[in-house]
């Protein structure tokens, strides 16, 4: 590939991440013109752009059906009311509310990837920011804290986290004994930081619970239908890809949408066109072009060719390559969503443990099934944790932020990226930091 291609390609991302930084432009538009302009300058044809979207069709797919079946049921008035009822078990308290986010988010995320989590809890926020008296965005920040770090309990929690461990041939058990602490870890270093970077939220009190508004339940036949769609919905996330015909994730979701769009439209509590209408395609067509300007990089060579560097730079000192791939995997992924940095530096990190002689060249195929060499793991279990905890650090950073800004967009109130880089940055900081002392401890002393 031509040198020309590269820098344009190089240039191209860079100048979106910069427009998406500094807000010129909304972020879609950024990604938008950005992912196009490859495609005038002939850095890719649109059929090899359209070829890099549909690698991502599996995350595409996830992210439409949880947001078609999320909006099927708004009719209902189901999310008012256990929002509500939330701040009645907090008592009206700001300090248990954070808590109570904590605590709901966590487990789910350790099974459901985040973004969808995201996407199931966040209609819950505003209405129940409203009923305490507070801004709903430094919740929903939070929400997407704790979905990313708790994606690091199991291996099935992060997408991001999932892409490396199968690169590796991680098995769920293995990555509970060996890895799960850290996500443990991570979780408990955001709570600390709640009475400081979450001060007025955590010192709010509501003390006439009597007068908060208590919506009722509409169509309640629909949401005990619904229900049922959503409970099918939920177990097959988990068990889908352990049957004996694999469903995936974004196969079940896709279902469940089509089912919870039969009875909107069966029982005529909202139509198809409404509900389609309302689906985020802001989000959608953001995560389409960041992977066709994640391909222009791969296309041209600038991620095969980085994998040199790392052998210049790092040679054989696996300590050494482990903390750098961390922070830099972590840096990289507060400025670019962490899924498609993963699916590009997973190949570029085997190589560079292939071009210093740690491994054999059969790791590289797509089919390997055996063991990796136990010296050069640390440096993808580093990967891990700073592709997922560096998708704190910025809007941009991981899948469930966009999301997040998104639902807080359909709500009135928009994300901007200097205010979640506010709360980010130290977050992401005090996690990265953790995770080198896990990573030196656990696996390198």
């Amino acid at each position: 590939m031509e040198s020309w291609q590269a820098i344009v390609a190089t240039a191209t991302f860079v100048s979106v991440i910069l427009l998406v930084m500094t807000e010129w432009i909304h972020l879609t538009i950024a990604a938008f013109l950005g992912a196009l302009l490859l495609v005038l300058l002939n850095v890719m044809t649109l059929t090899e752009a359209i070829g890099y979207i549909s690698q991502s069709h599996g995350t595409l797919g996830l992210f439409f059906g949880v947001m078609v079946l999320v909006r099927a049921f708004e009719p209902t008035k189901v999310f008012d009311y256990l929002a509500t009822q939330i701040v009645l078990l907090a008592k009206g308290r700001g300090n248990r509310l954070l808590l109570g986010i904590v605590a709901i988010t966590t487990p789910i995320c350790a099974f459901l990837p985040n973004a969808t989590t995201v996407m199931l809890l966040a209609p819950l926020v505003p209405p129940m920011a409203e009923e305490v008296g507070v801004d709903f965005v430094p919740l929903l920040i939070l929400m997407v804290f704790i979905a990313n770090s708790a994606g690091l309990l199991t291996i099935v929690g992060d997408p991001a986290t999932f892409i490396v461990g199968d690169a590796v041939n991680i098995s769920f058990t293995d990555y509970l004994t060996r890895l799960s602490l850290g996500g443990v870890i991570a979780v408990l270093t955001v709570v600390a930081t709640l009475p400081f970077l979450f001060r007025k939220i955590w010192q709010k009190k509501l003390d006439n619970l009597e007068q908060l508004p208590h919506p009722q339940i509409n169509h309640p036949g629909v949401l005990a239908v619904g229900s049922l769609i959503i409970a099918f919905v939920l177990i097959f996330f988990v068990v889908g890809e352990t049957l004996p015909v694999p469903l995936s994730p974004a196969t079940v979701a896709l279902l469940g949408a089509a089912l919870a769009l039969l009875l909107s439209h069966h029982s005529k509590i909202d139509t198809v066109n409404n509900i389609l209408r309302d689906v985020d395609w802001s989000t959608l067509i953001f995560f389409m072009c960041i992977f066709v300007l994640i391909g222009g990089l791969e296309k041209t060579g600038v991620v095969s060719s980085l994998s040199g560097v790392l052998a210049v730079v790092l040679g054989k000192n696996i300590a050494l390559g482990s903390i750098v791939i961390l922070f830099l995997v972590g840096l990289l992924s507060s400025v670019v969503p962490n899924i498609p940095l993963v699916v590009a530096m997973v190949p570029l990190l085997k190589q560079y443990v292939v071009n210093v002689g740690l491994a054999a060249p059969e790791v590289l195929s797509q089919n390997f099934t055996g063991q990796f060499p136990a010296e050069v793991l640390p440096l993808f279990y580093a990967m891990m944790f700073g592709a997922t905890l560096g998708g704190n650090g910025t809007l941009v950073g991981a899948s469930s932020n966009i999301v997040a800004a998104g639902i807080s967009e359909l709500h009135g109130r928009r994300i901007s990226f200097k205010r979640f880089l506010h709360y980010g940055i130290p977050v992401m900081m005090l996690q990265l930091i953790v995770a080198a002392l896990y990573v030196i401890i656990r696996f390198l002393i």
